[in-house]
């Protein structure tokens, strides 16, 4: 693929399809094969410094002032916006400002509070069930391992990692569909068919003090730039490291060239009916 797509932009500099300079020339083909073989690694640590420089501080968007709080939003936040849930949190945190609050309700009166976001019937009885398990199992605690928080009803993997991570600052890192669809466009993850996959690559490459922090990056970065349906590329800095961005501008040069092709092969066609003519 690589060198199929290496020998169309040598193609279009050998027909001199754009006014470049020789050096311009040598330029492109230099940046093109430093990309092209960009190990894991050098990714890895390349698009790290990027974001040390362009984000330093990630953070979470949820709004919460506890371990609680935050396990909350977090179950609403499934396949529904942060900034839905944060409109719906604070009266329902009125209401039910704790665990044993919480477990004092019945999911048709948490509906109520959490009618707007998506799933509310599912959430509802998610959200009951996990107080109760909170206050039978743990005392009211949050856990801080994500074999316990697995239990808890609504509280999968990534749940689990979310609250790890952004509560108790352990290495962890949490793969929703912005992390998941990021991650392999950037090549920081390869192959991966699941979640837990993608989690297991990002693991073992990204230092283990940088967890937390990458995983938010990843999430901002999926939500405001490399968006799902038409990512940002004109607008991101990640473009010299993208795996996407380069497959996308190989085929951009492939389907240039094949143009450029067709269009002399019209022209010297036209030419062609013009000599007959003159004869």
């Amino acid at each position: 693929m690589l060198e199929s797509s290496k020998k169309f932009i040598l193609n279009i500099l050998k027909y001199n399809c754009f006014p470049l300079s020789v050096p311009c020339q040598k330029s492109i083909l230099e940046d093109f094969n430093n990309r092209s073989s960009m190990q894991t690694k050098e990714r890895y640590e390349k698009i790290i410094e990027w974001f040390k420089v362009n984000m330093p501080v990630a953070e979470t968007e949820l709004e919460f002032l506890s371990p609680y709080e935050l396990l909350v939003a977090v179950i609403l936040s499934a396949q529904c916006t942060d900034k839905r849930v944060n409109l719906i949190t604070p009266e329902l945190f009125k209401r039910y400002p704790n665990a044993e609050k919480m477990a004092e309700a019945e999911p048709e009166e948490v509906f109520d509070y959490i009618r707007s976001c998506s799933y509310p019937n599912n959430k509802a009885k998610h959200l009951v069930g996990m107080a109760r398990k909170l206050i039978s199992e743990f005392q009211g605690i949050v856990p801080d391992k994500i074999d316990e928080l697995i239990k808890l009803p609504g509280v999968g993997r990534k749940t689990a990692n979310v609250i790890i991570s952004v509560v108790f600052n352990k290495p962890a890192m949490a793969v929703d569909t912005h992390v998941f669809r990021v991650a392999a466009r950037l090549g920081l993850s390869v192959n991966a068919k699941t979640p837990f996959e993608t989690e297991k690559q990002l693991v073992r490459h990204f230092p283990e003090e940088m967890l937390p922090i990458a995983h938010h990056w990843l999430i901002l970065h999926g939500r405001y730039v490399c968006i799902a349906r038409k990512p940002n590329c004109t607008e991101c800095g990640l473009k010299p490291f993208c795996v996407y961005f380069q497959t996308s501008s190989q085929k951009t040069a492939s389907e240039m060239e094949l143009s450029l092709m067709n269009k002399k092969l019209k022209t010297e066609k036209s030419q062609g009916h013009s000599l007959k003519k003159l004869y």
